[in-house]
């Protein structure tokens, strides 16, 4: 088997790489509390870069491997210790974290800089950098754990850090709106820790490994993962537990936005996809991935809708991110069958998962910019502002694509095989609702389009003509590229997302 990185003796360099993984951005935090005066967001500066090389070494660590990699904690295997694991999906994410994190950290290097003329003020930048570094430590250790009760502590640390941004300007709304966010999540948390403690109660281990040789079907393994996927689902927004999400997003920074809408709420969908494909015993119910379909598919209807009448375009946006969730539920009915990862609808939901992630990601971006310029976020009132900022305007066209499924996208491509697993396995309605949430997700996006293209009455391109473009317009449009680029993958199930799980590990790009 070959290495990007050769073991050397009694060493497991590609499992370290694990490790660091979780542990970059921890120091980055400490290195910030220890260095507090000195202006934290270059510490992120010289982070962000290393812990992207660090995915990214352990993407190909991974590919060129053809198989997971993994870490014993102290060796100690579990049950007594704990195991770090990464295969082809694991690195994947941990590559997007690190892309939508260091593109965060860039845009807000100038919001969130340390006042030069007053050392004492720290807090608002403190805060932010502080907190997106535990936030970036935390989607790690859920992208690469095996231990149920981890993904608990890093669920938590997920959440504070992540309420802690959406309030971060001390607002009463903002409050408000990370108060309900915070409830939300705690009510997540308890279902999902009652499901841990049925689980423990009835095997005595909490590794997916050792559970899924040990689970049998029974009431009280359902029941838990029952009450752990209902948990994940109000973490993760899903319809009809969706009520939090789009007031966080209305009054938190850009930045935070970003984050929230492209890892925050993926990372309880990935757990929810461990438990179904690795704790349940197989195959589950079809009934049970066809309830999440649906809650998928009425999230797609039901939010886009209410997407069309938003005035502001961060709530726009933020109703379109529930939306488009509700896509990656379709993948629990598109997977039935002997070989899940072997066909178009689990290729097709990891697929929509990155697309959507980094085109929300250049769209909340490209709305700060917006914002920052008019000095509001009323679509209505967008007149002339094609002129003013083109490159942001042309950047959220871009990652609309992918919103809309339309080519040459990874939106598009997401979406065609889900559509066509759809077909294959005779689910038509499912194939109707996809068609459908792409042509209500392009009246959305034009909506904002021809509102951005329209000049008023007697004051057509208004004397502030086309503002200079700078690094951040240029970051926000790269984004909106990424997604726009895997619109390139072949329509196939590709084998990068099956290693680790048995199928397609050989012979397939």
């Amino acid at each position: 088997m070959s290495h990007v990185l050769p073991p050397a003796e009694g060493i497991n360099l590609p499992g370290l790489l694990l490790v660091f993984a979780v542990l970059l951005p921890i120091l980055g935090l400490i290195a910030m509390l220890g260095l507090r005066a000195l202006h934290p967001e270059r510490v992120a500066r010289v982070v962000a870069p290393l812990g992207l090389l660090l995915a990214c070494a352990i993407l190909a660590e991974v590919w060129e491997g053809r198989s997971a990699i993994d870490y014993t904690l102290g060796g100690w295997a579990p049950p007594l210790g704990l195991k770090l694991r990464a295969d082809g999906v694991s690195a994947v994410m941990l590559v997007l974290a690190a892309l939508v994190i260091g593109a965060a950290a860039l845009f807000s290097q100038h919001q969130f800089r340390t006042p030069p003329d007053a050392p004492g003020d720290t807090r608002a930048p403190f805060a932010f950098w502080s907190m997106l570094m535990a936030m970036w430590s935390a989607l790690n250790l859920v992208f690469v754990g095996e231990d149920l009760f981890n993904f608990f502590v890093a669920l938590e640390l997920l959440t504070f850090s992540a309420v802690t941004l959406v309030c971060l300007d001390g607002r009463a709304t903002t409050l408000h709106a990370a108060l309900r966010y915070l409830l939300f999540a705690l009510l997540g948390s308890v279902l999902y820790l009652l499901g841990v403690g049925l689980i423990y109660g009835r095997y005595g281990v909490l590794d997916l490994a050792l559970l899924s040789e040990l689970a049998q079907p029974g009431p009280i393994t359902l029941a838990a993962v029952a009450m752990m996927t209902v948990g994940l689902m109000a973490k993760a927004s899903l319809f009809p537990l969706h009520l939090w999400l789009p007031p966080a997003h209305a009054g938190a920074p850009p930045a935070a936005s970003a984050v929230l809408s492209a890892l925050v709420v993926k990372a309880p969908f990935f757990l929810i996809l461990r438990l179904w494909f690795e704790l349940l015993p197989a195959p589950y119910s079809p009934l049970a991935g066809q309830l999440l379909a649906a809650l998928g598919a009425a999230a797609i209807l039901m939010c886009s809708v209410v997407a069309l009448g938003q005035s502001r375009l961060k709530l726009m946006i933020a109703y379109s991110t529930v939306a488009q969730i509700g896509y990656l539920f379709l993948v629990f009915t598109l997977t039935a069958g002997p070989a899940p990862f072997a066909g178009l609808g689990w290729t097709g939901g990891v697929l929509q998962l990155l697309s959507h992630a980094l085109a929300k990601a250049s769209m909340f971006l490209a709305a700060g910019l917006i914002a920052e310029d008019m000095g509001h976020d009323r679509i209505a009132d967008f007149s002339g502002l094609a002129r003013r900022q083109p490159l942001a305007i042309f950047a959220f066209g871009l990652a609309g694509l992918s919103l809309m499924g339309l080519p040459p996208s990874g939106g598009f491509v997401a979406k065609l095989m889900l559509l066509s697993a759809a077909a294959a396995s005779g689910q038509w309605w499912i194939a109707a609702v996809i068609l459908a949430g792409g042509v209500l997700a392009a009246g959305y996006v034009f909506r904002v389009i021809g509102a951005a293209m329209k000049d008023r009455d007697g004051e057509a391109a208004q004397p502030a003509a086309t503002l200079p473009a700078t690094g951040r317009h240029a970051l926000v449009l790269a984004l909106a590229l990424l997604a726009l680029a895997l619109g390139f993958v072949p329509l196939q199930p590709l084998a990068l997302f099956a290693i680790g799980r048995g199928e397609l590990a050989q012979g397939q790009p």
